[in-house]
């Protein structure tokens, strides 16, 4: 899930057939919104799709076979993150949403941020971090470190970074102000917008401390994602002579 569109419902439900793909289906669905794709922007679009579907797939088997990505226009600027955002609505289902205003347009926003958005939220259905069917519990450091693990493992695949997802030079203090937050503190406070006006914080904070996670484990990004939570959070807090720490 990306920062500009996601809210979070925590609940426990079983991964189960009820969301209705079968086996090996890829369905692309196209909602206009006061929006007409044009032929050609949709044929762009499912090849994207459908191209990095497959990539993604060789990366991480645990990927559902049945997937729906759900594509909508956006009339607003999200050019920091490459004009493309999303989320993992359930379990086998994401919704991506690319910019009408973007330099260029639909075409150019989906050659700049789809590729790197599709590896986000499909690293979020992997690991079983969406909306509906979450597999997590609560807490703004939960999310923090499954957004943090989606950020790097997109950039790292896509060889793609964005200023909407970087981290600022005091990024060990967010982490430590998310540690210290109750439980029930405000998801969009945290990780879209803060009333202090600081954007997508545990979005940022979380790829910064996934960062410190790898350096200090050898790990690659595939397999710290097998990693609980609180062995992460583990990793983050190690400091050691040849290692990075943020304590």
């Amino acid at each position: 899930m990306q920062h500009h569109l996601k809210t979070i419902l925590l609940a426990t439900l079983a991964l189960m057939p009820i969301f209705g793909l079968a086996q090996g289906d890829l369905e692309i669905v196209f909602n206009p919104d006061n929006y007409s794709f044009s032929p050609h922007e949709k044929a762009h679009i499912e090849s994207i799709i459908r191209n990095f579907e497959a990539e993604v797939r060789t990366l991480l088997p645990n990927l559902p076979t049945g997937i729906r990505v759900s594509v909508s226009p956006l009339f607003r600027d999200v050019s920091s993150v490459g004009g493309v955002t999303g989320r993992a609505d359930d379990p086998v289902s994401i919704s991506i949403y690319i910019s009408t205003v973007f330099e260029g347009g639909i075409t150019a926003a989906s050659d700049t941020g789809l590729a790197p958005a599709l590896y986000h939220e499909f690293h979020h259905l992997a690991h079983g971090w969406s909306i509906e069917g979450n597999r997590f519990g609560p807490g703004i450091p939960t999310a923090a470190i499954n957004e943090g693990l989606a950020n790097v493992f997109s950039e790292i695949h896509t060889n793609t970074a964005f200023e909407g997802n970087a981290p600022p030079a005091n990024a060990c203090q967010w982490w430590h102000e998310i540690n210290s937050l109750p439980l029930d503190a405000s998801y969009g406070d945290w990780m879209v917008k803060h009333p202090d006006g600081r954007d997508a914080i545990g979005y940022r904070a979380g790829s910064y401390i996934i960062r410190i996670a790898l350096a200090n484990s050898g790990l690659s990004i595939i397999e710290l994602s097998q990693k609980s939570i609180a062995q992460i959070q583990r990793l983050v807090g190690m400091a050691a002579s040849s290692r990075t720490g943020c304590s």
